[in-house]
């Protein structure tokens, strides 16, 4: 039978821990709201010129030199945003903005082979990125990056988060967004393509000045190949 001071200590011990984790919790708020990610109500983009029917006819690069159409998932074939997903962060839907099995993964790789692999970085996390562009590649930086990927999860869906990647992502030069680069280098919306577009415009986020298809068609093709056989092996 259990003494009466046990139960007095477990009792305590219960209430510390309880208390602390109030305290963590209220903390943990404070600084999120003291120091919110920058996410404003609607993103700078490109004014566009649409016919009767809403079909582009121009569009004018943004005050800061950028072509950034506004993308909507509804814009972009399924199969593109399937194959994102697929590619970069295969449990975005699950988690809230980290994914600790890929950031595992990602250090296991790098323990053994020496090299960055894979960053096992959440698309949330990626959308923290371009948000808020970091000035080194450093643990710290990482970690913040982190932290505003879990802000970013508080307030925004997971469409949204989406459809603000898909309209700032990088795509070469001055093309950002899914939109921008689509009509660029194929001259058609991303409502149309074709399997082997989609799977480029997949890759070319991660090195797009390298993986521009104008410039280093065979680096594209490669990287487009990567996803492609990725694809394949997800099956």
């Amino acid at each position: 039978m259990l003494s009466k001071k046990f139960l007095r200590r477990t009792a305590v011990a219960g209430a510390s821990l309880i208390g602390l984790t109030a305290i963590a919790a209220t903390t943990l708020w404070a600084l999120d709201r003291a120091f919110p990610p920058p996410l404003p109500a609607e993103l700078t983009v490109s004014t566009e010129v649409q016919d009767r029917d809403g079909e582009l006819l121009r569009a004018f690069a943004t005050p800061d030199g950028y072509w950034r159409l506004e993308t909507r998932l509804d814009q972009v074939d399924k199969q593109f945003v399937d194959m994102l997903v697929t590619y970069e962060d295969k449990r975005f839907w699950d988690h809230e903005g980290v994914d600790v099995l890929a950031l595992a993964r990602a250090a296991g790789q790098f323990a053994t082979s020496g090299r960055i692999v894979s960053s096992g970085s959440t698309l949330s996390m990626q959308l923290a990125r371009l948000i808020e562009p970091r000035e080194s590649r450093s643990l710290g930086s990482k970690v913040k990056q982190m932290l505003r990927a879990i802000q970013i999860e508080r307030r925004l869906s997971k469409r949204e988060i989406l459809e603000r990647y898909l309209t700032l992502a990088p795509y070469g030069g001055n093309l950002e967004g899914v939109r921008a680069a689509s009509l660029a280098y194929f001259g058609k919306e991303p409502k149309r393509l074709t399997v082997s577009e989609a799977a480029l415009l997949v890759a070319l986020p991660q090195l797009p000045e390298k993986r521009r298809p104008d410039r280093n068609l065979k680096i594209a093709h490669a990287a487009r190949d990567r996803v492609l056989t990725r694809m394949v092996s997800s099956r």
